[in-house]
């Protein structure tokens, strides 16, 4: 028979998954993920931002603020472009590099092509001019358009995640494209904290386990 400590850590290990399976480690940002800031990130671009970030290799990563819609549209942008003219969303500031270059998240099923990044099951990363156009003509219902990009060098990203700028979830394609970024920020920080506190104060199986005395193992 094992010890009552072991059944309690198990179930609190059961809650675990179920209440946080979305929440990664800190450190895995080897593949694409979500990033929301923590409350303590000051920073006028940064502060309340979530992100979609994906490595791009030799420790570097790129990444788009997914909650800071502009007032601007593809149809103003491109006036003479008849399929920007049908896009009704508005060009998103995705951050503070390259902001003269469009980029498209899209979602789909397949395989990432030449040019293109996958950042989850169903999500793509655009950067070429020809093909962002062609998510505009053809694709532009399942996608989002950003007008500028975030780059980390080597370090940066894992260095701001040790400080605690960060929480760090799996990436998340219906997040991405979630129709209104209203009060996106507000409702992840809300969830992770909660999660955060059931597992580690909430939880009477938690604190059970904390209280139990070790039993001996029977054969």
């Amino acid at each position: 028979m094992i010890t009552r400590r072991i059944v309690v850590a198990a179930y609190v290990a059961m809650a675990a998954f179920l209440f946080c399976g979305s929440v990664v480690a800190k450190d895995q940002i080897d593949e694409p993920v979500i990033l929301v800031a923590t409350p303590e990130l000051r920073d006028q671009l940064f502060g309340a931002s979530v992100l979609i970030v994906t490595p791009i290799g030799n420790g570097q990563h790129i990444g788009f603020i997914l909650n800071h819609p502009t007032p601007v549209k593809l149809s103003e942008m491109f006036p003479d472009h008849a399929p920007s003219r049908k896009v009704n969303e508005p060009i998103f500031l995705g951050g503070p590099q390259n902001v003269e270059a469009l980029f498209a998240l899209v979602q789909r099923r397949g395989r990432a092509g030449s040019g293109q990044v996958k950042l989850a099951s169903d999500l793509f990363l655009e950067i070429e001019r020809e093909k962002v156009d062609r998510v505009i003509e053809k694709e532009y219902s399942r996608a989002r358009f950003f007008a500028g990009v975030v780059v980390w060098q080597p370090g940066e990203l894992k260095a701001e995640i040790r400080n605690d700028f960060w929480y760090v979830q799996d990436a998340d394609a219906n997040l991405v494209l979630r129709k209104s970024t209203t009060g996106m920020w507000e409702e992840l920080v809300k969830n992770i904290q909660r999660n955060k506190s059931f597992i580690t104060t909430g939880n009477p199986l938690f604190l059970a386990g904390q209280a139990a005395p070790a039993m001996p193992l029977r054969e």
